[in-house]
């Protein structure tokens, strides 16, 4: 079985979930290369094609499941206070 990390969701406080720690650590480097520092941030669907190249092809073969992926990243870091959630429409995140 591989290993697992726990993950937090911003929109369920308290709740903790257990996720694929070696798909998570990757999902999360390409978020540190792909998501902008400051505003305007990027869109969910700008963030999943964005983080698409900095995947390992092991992992995220053609791009498989990465979307699921982001947002649970994206859920966990905004939990963590890492990620910042702008009030627009459509929603836009950025390094906060």
């Amino acid at each position: 079985m591989a290993d697992m990390i726990e993950v937090e969701n911003v929109n369920t406080p308290g709740r903790k979930s257990r996720v694929n720690a070696a798909k998570y650590a990757d999902m999360l480097q390409a978020f540190e290369k792909a998501l902008p520092s400051a505003s305007p941030g990027l869109t969910q669907d700008q963030t999943r094609e964005a983080v698409k190249p900095h995947l390992s092809e092991d992992l995220f073969p053609g791009g498989n499941t990465c979307g699921w992926w982001a947002k649970t990243v994206q859920l966990d870091l905004e939990a963590k206070g890492k990620l910042l959630r702008e009030a627009t429409k459509p929603l836009r995140w950025h390094w906060k």
